[in-house]
């Protein structure tokens, strides 16, 4: 039996989580979309993507920038996995 052939992130051995802006932020950050290597928790994504610049970290480090990871509410303790999908957004009002 041939063995099954080894694709995309597999083969390199990295694992990988994919984050989303949106709204204010998406526009600030100048990207939508960012598919990164596999960090323990939200606290250190942000660590992460505050290196990219200042305009990075202070939109990450501001208390009205929500985080979803798999579409529910989280905080910086949450632990991330393989796959996950983490969304970046402002704060949402109604009326």
């Amino acid at each position: 039996m041939a063995e099954k052939p080894v694709i995309g992130n597999e083969a390199r051995g990295t694992q990988m989580i994919n984050v989303l802006f949106f709204g204010q932020l998406r526009e600030q950050l100048n990207t939508d979309k960012l598919s990164l290597d596999t960090v323990s928790n939200v606290k250190a994504l942000k660590i992460v993507l505050a290196q990219r610049g200042v305009i990075w970290r202070d939109i990450l480090a501001s208390d009205s920038t929500l985080v979803a990871v798999n579409q529910i509410i989280s905080n910086e303790e949450t632990t991330l996995c393989d796959g996950d999908e983490i969304a970046f957004f402002p704060p949402v009002t109604g009326g």
